[in-house]
């Protein structure tokens, strides 16, 4: 799913050109579910140790380290989290990357909110119904349905449109069950398990009874999505229908169509390349190739696509990492030793 998702926003930034050869560029919606993904394994740790926690807020905490690599507003940042100066902030192993520092394009809402950091995260949020706060909250998929709860609030942190918070849950769901539905079903041989179809379905169906806050309206525009991709696949006038702006809604509804265009492993490459033809088709392909990752698995992806990625082992060591620290918290807790010395060091829980 990570992997997915960060070919699908490089792809979609390049309008499906690629170079022929080199390093194929993270976008920042790549950058900052990087971020996500680190805060949800160190809100993990947190929760571990102390007992308590609020994951959107340390989730908060892992952008304000994106902003402050960013030179963003370094040095309210600086007072936020370090006041006193008497510790090596930003912390964590993912403040050393060197291309998490580096602009890759905008994400003005998230930016604008985090400038107000200093107002408190009650009150920063803009009116935005921006696409980064879906794509950027993916990673919160794999924490199950009883973490994706939290996902409008991961996407209200800096977005306060309601349609934006829901289109974030709605698409963790989504690939929350393309994640469990491909690892129940998938066999050993590289054709075997299900299409995106079968997956992207189960999910739809599910929404409204998994506890997340879906209108019949929300619904139906998903259901009818899915079925025009069955009906009438890979229509590029369709897709700029259903995904006509830069919004988390029509990065979802974009997204779902361009998976469910080209359900099967074969198709991965076809399905990024057709959703960068959106008229947002970073985002697009973001949310196809996340879905897509997720339901095929690394091994379906395109080597030399992987393979030339910048952040590629960036990407497989936070998802390794991530699903390590759900499984078997290897920093311990408050009252059972750890097996990883390193492990609070790489992920400090606050």
């Amino acid at each position: 799913m990570m992997l997915g998702l960060a070919l699908g926003d490089t792809l979609g930034g390049a309008r499906g050109r690629l170079p022929a050869s080199g390093p194929l560029r993270a976008g920042v919606s790549t950058q900052l579910a990087c971020f996500t993904a680190e805060g949800i394994i160190r809100a993990q740790v947190r929760g571990n140790h102390k007992g308590i926690c609020y994951a959107p807020g340390v989730v908060l905490h892992a952008y304000c380290r994106w902003a402050f690599l960013q030179g963003i507003e370094v040095e309210k940042m600086r007072r936020r989290w370090n006041s006193y100066g008497d510790s090596v902030w930003p912390d964590g192993w993912l403040a050393d990357v060197p291309a998490l520092a580096e602009r890759r394009g905008s994400a003005p809402a998230t930016v604008t909110a985090l400038s107000r950091i200093e107002e408190g995260h009650e009150r920063m949020a803009t009116t935005s119904r921006g696409c980064h706060a879906l794509t950027r909250a993916l990673p919160v998929a794999v924490t199950g349905l009883g973490g994706i709860a939290q996902a409008g609030a991961l996407a209200a942190l800096t977005h306060g449109d309601t349609a934006a918070q829901a289109a974030t849950t709605h698409a963790a769901v989504l690939a929350h069950h393309c994640l469990t539905n491909s690892a129940r079903e998938r066999g050993p041989s590289p054709h075997s398990g299900i299409s995106a179809r079968e997956a992207l379905h189960v999910g739809i169906t599910a929404l409204p009874s998994v506890g997340q806050r879906i209108t019949d309206d929300e619904h139906s525009r998903l259901a009818a999505a899915f079925r025009h991709a069955v009906d009438e696949p890979a229509d590029a006038g369709r897709l700029a229908r259903l995904a006509p702006d830069a919004t988390a809604p029509s990065a979802l509804l974009g997204g779902l169509y361009a998976a469910a265009s080209f359900p099967d492993r074969a198709g991965f490459r076809g399905a990024l390349e057709f959703a960068a033809g959106a008229p947002d088709g970073d985002s697009v392909a973001c949310v196809a190739g996340a879905l897509l990752g997720a339901v095929h698995g690394v091994e379906a992806l395109p080597v030399d696509l992987v393979s030339r990625h910048e952040l590629a082992w960036v990407l497989d060591t936070l998802a390794r990492d991530l699903l390590t620290e759900l499984e078997d918290s290897p920093s311990g807790s408050e009252y059972v030793q750890g097996w990883d010395p390193h492990w609070w060091h790489r992920y400090p829980g606050w």
